[in-house]
């Protein structure tokens, strides 16, 4: 019989990951579209940059910079009594950056796709820069956010080579449903892995039909 939890483990990390990218992607988004400085390509590319790197490359730097015996693992360990390694909070750290392009981008076009004049008239009108956000920006940018929380949500829950090298297969803690399908591979547990995967290849198609079919809706709709 399937064991349940690290589906159930990777939606939990997948949910939580989209979270805290939605808070910080906005602003992210938002402050590269604005700004007219040359070194925001530079960020732009290095925001970009887990799309090209393999996974392994940026979850080997993660590992290093989280364990105790280097300098940041050692002051969250020392003063705070943090550990990443091993621990779902690490995955989630590791989430975060590994899918962080996934919605900034998305959001970074739909900013630039709005016309100018919307946030200057919103200036004009003696509303600060948040409110224009807020009440002016975001709502004209709707299916962007979307996409990029769908698209991020499933570039966690098909993770592999980061939460590996971060995690590792501690059940009920580390072991995500990528992690269980290459388990039951090791372990020559075929059928169990295969029911694992059908539920990742489902979740995943279910997923961009669902970026199309939102995408398509707002372009009948004349929606940016």
């Amino acid at each position: 019989m399937i064991d349940w939890s690290p589906i159930w483990l990777s939606l939990e990390l997948a949910f939580i990951t989209m979270l805290l990218l939605l808070l910080t992607g906005i602003p992210i988004a938002w402050g590269l579209a604005s700004s007219r400085r040359r070194w925001t390509t530079a960020i732009e590319a290095l925001i970009s940059l887990p799309m090209v790197l393999p996974p392994s490359v940026l979850g080997f730097y993660l590992l290093l910079a989280f364990t105790p015996g280097n300098a940041f693992g050692h002051f969250l360990d020392h003063y705070f009594d943090i550990r990443l390694v091993f621990t779902f909070t690490g995955l989630v750290i590791a989430s975060f950056f590994y899918s962080l392009p996934f919605m900034v981008n998305p959001l970074l076009a739909g900013f630039r796709a709005l016309p100018e004049s919307l946030a200057e008239a919103s200036a004009t009108m003696g509303r600060s820069p948040l409110t224009t956000l807020l009440r002016i920006l975001l709502p004209n940018i709707r299916n962007a956010i979307i996409t990029g929380a769908v698209l991020s949500f499933a570039h966690t829950i098909g993770e592999f080579g980061v939460v590996m090298m971060i995690g590792g297969s501690m059940p009920g803690q580390t072991r995500v449903a990528s992690i269980a399908v290459y388990d039951e591979v090791q372990a020559t547990h075929y059928a169990t892995a295969n029911h694992y995967a059908l539920a990742l290849l489902a979740f995943s198609f279910s997923v961009l039909l669902l970026v199309y079919l939102v995408n398509h809706q707002f372009k009948k709709t004349g929606n940016a």
